[in-house]
């Protein structure tokens, strides 16, 4: 059924924009620099510009699902079915239909095409794709939630040693000690901290935690004030004390980083559709989100490139790099202390959250529907373990968040946004073709030749072998 809560373009936009900028935005600098300014630049800018492909693919695919579902409610409808059979042997009468039968008998009108429903990208696979293809859809994203959530750990546990140890920010050698006259090491604080998150946050996987309107705009605002500051302190630091980080225009081994990071930060495929359906004015909804993409990236750009030339060295976060000395006034103290620690709050807020995501795609991944809903000690225990586990054992083992990033932006996060759109618009173009002799609307992706779809699935294997020979050369 269509939505009943509304709102605005603008709001749905700014939804999106909230969406893609997180945590993810905070890994950008280090990769940015590491594989030089000038090539990042247009990298940044040529997969920003993909990943607005692939979600205008999305668009289109939820327009044709919800097509799709409207015929198939209509023909499904009793009483139209005894007025087909009333007048099979009669001229049909156009003055007394409705505009469920006119739309049947006019395939191609545009009413069908709507974003009013909100159909999950996971029922549009349903619905286009095979069972391989589904399974396919659902590991991936499993996979790709697996990956968020690690990073998420992980990061928790390295702002928490940032934080707490002595000098913790100045290496990435955790075998240093955390404390002076003190046996712990950084590293056994660190799987100490990982421990602690693991088990005051996990637990919240186990029930059903929803995220607020008002928890979601305080989450909103922080994090929008963290970035505020961190881009005006590193413009002050340019200012006056001139470039102190030199990038180089170019290098190629760190570009895999790169796309890991720069894919990861432009994810929002997968909760697109939970956005889009309850805009009221969906209207050049395209057009309008491609000026989302645009800002986004210019506020990515501007972030990478402030700290870039800021900064000597950059941190896997970028927010630890505004971690304060000991010289430092107290107002420095305060500001340092609330961009270092910031992350910790929307990443203890959303991991409930994306586990509890994880959940349920877990369960479609593995249980028939009798399953799901009848075994309450699987649906209560089990896969709350199998969701929260595995991502603190990873981060257990690793600290290594620019590994992490670039594992799950480039492995399973092509997959979710490149390969997985484009084949689904590829498949419903086919269906909607088929069903009501044309596949054209208001919302389709202006991307429809043929050579988008070759261009998407090539670049993806592409970013999958590059990063693949990277690892196996330099691991």
């Amino acid at each position: 059924m269509p939505q009943a809560d509304r709102y605005p373009s603008w709001v749905g936009l700014v939804y999106i924009f909230n969406l893609i900028v997180g945590t993810g935005a905070l890994t950008l600098p280090a990769a940015f620099a590491g594989a030089g300014w000038l090539f990042s630049t247009f990298m940044m800018m040529f997969l920003a510009f993909i990943s607005f492909v692939t979600v205008t693919f999305v668009i289109e695919s939820m327009a044709c699902a919800n097509a799709t579902l409207t015929r198939n409610r209509i023909q499904s409808d009793e009483l139209y079915e005894n007025r087909i059979e009333a007048l099979s042997d009669s001229e049909p009468e156009p003055d007394h239909s409705n505009e469920e039968t006119a739309i049947l008998r006019v395939p191609r009108r545009y009413s069908l095409y709507k974003l009013d429903t909100k159909v999950e990208l996971s029922e549009i696979a349903a619905l286009y794709l095979n069972k391989f293809g589904h399974t396919l859809f659902f590991s991936s994203l499993c996979i790709y939630l697996y990956g968020d959530l690690a990073i998420y750990t992980a990061a928790s546990g390295k702002t928490l040693v940032n934080l707490i140890c002595n000098n913790g920010n100045e290496t990435e050698d955790y075998s240093t000690t955390c404390f002076q006259n003190s046996s712990f090491t950084k590293i056994d604080m660190y799987r100490m901290f990982v421990t602690t998150f693991a088990l005051l946050v996990g637990p919240f996987a186990y029930f059903n935690v929803q995220k607020t309107k008002y928890l979601q705009l305080f989450t909103i605002c922080i994090r929008w004030l963290a970035f505020f500051i961190m881009v005006t302190l590193a413009s002050i630091r340019l200012a006056k004390l001139g470039p102190q980080g030199h990038p180089d225009l170019i290098d190629l081994k760190e570009v895999p980083a790169l796309a890991g990071s720069t894919v990861y930060s432009f994810m929002c495929h997968h909760s697109l559709p939970s956005l889009m359906s309850p805009i009221s004015d969906k209207d050049k909804i395209v057009k309008k989100v491609s000026y989302d993409f645009f800002a986004i990236f210019s506020f990515y750009l501007l972030l990478a490139l402030t700290g870039s030339f800021a900064f000597a060295t950059l941190k896997d976060l970028y927010s630890l790099n505004f971690i304060y000395s000991n010289d430092s006034n107290f107002i420095t103290k305060i500001i340092g202390f609330f961009l270092v620690s910031f992350p910790l709050f929307p990443m203890s807020t959303s991991f409930p959250i994306i586990a509890i995501t994880l959940q349920s795609n877990l369960k479609n991944l593995m249980l028939d529907s009798t399953t799901h809903r009848s075994n309450v000690g699987i649906n209560r225990l089990v896969f709350p373990t199998l969701a929260v586990a595995p991502p603190v054992i990873v981060a257990l083992c690793t600290h290594n968040i620019k590994y992490l990033v670039e594992i799950t932006g480039t492995y399973a996060g092509v997959i979710v946004q490149y390969v997985v759109p484009t084949i689904l618009v590829n498949y419903a173009r086919k269906q909607c073709l088929k069903d009501f002799g044309s596949c054209s609307h208001q919302f389709s992706s202006p991307f429809r030749h043929r050579f988008w779809y070759i261009f998407v699935i090539s670049w993806s294997i592409i970013c999958v072998i590059f990063v693949t020979v990277d690892f196996a050369i330099n691991r």
